[in-house]
């Protein structure tokens, strides 16, 4: 009976939406508690409805206010968790148990499940999120809430509930619109542009999509099936390339990995999108025999600076080394890789290949990197071994040629 009252209920507010009275006289606060009362399911959708529709006209001091009410109104109460916990353990049962997560779970959470109810509302969700991301600084103490964000998407956006789809020049044509928008390694310039990456036999691309979001891709990857590993993106992206049947390719080179939705950062898609891709790709193509990003170093430059290196000054064999030691040895405070792009891709199991010097000629690639890229190799005999590594070590793993770029430190 709960799911036909769903299943009906969503109807009813599918119908309704498309004809909502005028915006409600009630208070946003007023809407909220609509929301989180006990009233019937369909009007608990019709305010759903209503107040997601009013947040998305809502300019940034609006929103800014509905946040500070669900940070302010809609948390926990300590002394409730306290006294349920007390409860729990002085008598651990069932009822305490149930007690104690009513009381620690703040009234937020509820309030963003019920509004997931209203079809079509994961995405406003996400981009509720986005703003939230936007408008409230990490140091703010407002900025927990964003924890409650964090907590149900890594749920909704589990795994199991992703379905990974190829893009081709066949897709439809809003999809390739995004693919194009939301490319954040290598920009495209045109539909040609964005033909050559996707149609050839020896080009791939995939993304990940969400059923509550069918037509928004989540985050995609560009992969190049190439003889040998690659150490230019320009070469790898030139117009006037010769194109290998996929037969004739032994190496699979994921070139750009990039996320769409400024509302789900943090909530990490990349790792699993790498590995499949590589393990469809095996079964399709069973001369594929490396699986290799072809990856930028954006925080290279940086570093260069920071320790007084001119990259006008180095050859290609100098920027080569400095690559190798910055990838190998340049740690943040608290042990982990100065690069993010690093961090990604050893946690993901992967390490560091190859570096390349002149590898990207862009302006952005020489602003960032002075031109350096770096291969990080997919190897899944070494997945569990290298993630290992690095998660209880924070050990680089890196190949032998890369660690002879890097001379050991002199002997006191």
């Amino acid at each position: 009976m709960s799911l036909l009252s769903d299943v009906l209920a969503t109807l009813f507010a599918r119908q309704s939406r498309k004809a909502l009275p005028p915006p409600s006289e009630r208070t946003t606060q007023e809407l909220i508690g609509d929301i989180l009362s006990t009233q019937g399911e369909i009007s608990g959708l019709t305010a759903a409805a209503q107040l997601l529709d009013r947040f998305a006209q809502m300019g940034d001091d609006e929103k800014l206010a509905f946040f500070d009410h669900l940070a302010g109104d809609l948390g926990i109460e300590p002394a409730k968790v306290r006294t349920a916990l007390d409860a729990f353990e002085a008598d651990p049962s069932a009822a305490h148990y149930r007690r104690f997560l009513a009381s620690a779970e703040p009234a937020r959470q509820e309030l963003a499940r019920r509004l997931n109810r209203v079809p079509g509302a994961t995405t406003q969700l996400v981009e509720m999120r986005a703003d939230l991301l936007r408008l409230i600084p990490r140091s703010d103490a407002r900025a927990r809430i964003d924890l409650d964000f964090r907590h149900l998407f890594a749920s909704w956006f589990n795994r199991g509930f992703l379905v990974l789809r190829p893009i081709s020049w066949e897709s439809p044509a809003a999809i390739l619109e995004k693919i194009i928008a939301y490319e954040a390694v290598h920009a495209i310039d045109s539909w040609e542009d964005l033909r050559r990456r996707v149609e050839p036999a020896d080009r791939r691309c995939f993304a990940f999509f969400h059923p509550a979001m069918p037509d928004e891709p989540l985050i995609f990857v560009e992969v190049a099936l190439t003889k040998g590993t690659p150490g230019s993106v320009q070469k790898l992206l030139a117009e006037d390339r010769q194109a290998l049947s996929a037969q004739e390719a032994d190496t699979a080179v994921f070139y750009s990995i990039s996320n769409c939705q400024a509302g789900l950062a943090g909530i990490s898609f990349g790792n699993s999108l790498i590995k499949q891709v590589a393990e469809d790709l095996s079964a399709e193509l069973p001369n594929l025999e490396t699986f290799v990003t072809l990856s930028p170093i954006p925080t290279l430059a940086a570093w260069m600076k920071e320790e007084g290196i001119d990259p006008a000054k180095l050859d290609a064999e100098a920027l080569k080394a400095t690559a190798a030691r910055f990838l190998l040895t340049a740690k943040r405070a608290d042990g982990m890789p100065y690069d993010p792009v690093t961090r990604f891709h050893l946690g993901n199991g992967a390490y560091v290949h190859a570096v390349h010097a002149g590898a990207d000629t862009s302006p952005k690639g020489m602003a960032e990197s002075a031109g350096a890229m770096v291969n990080y190799r997919y190897d899944p005999d070494a997945f569990v071994e290298n993630h290992e590594k690095f998660a209880g070590a924070q050990e680089v793993v890196a190949s032998r040629e890369v660690r002879a770029l890097v001379p050991p430190p002199a002997a006191a």
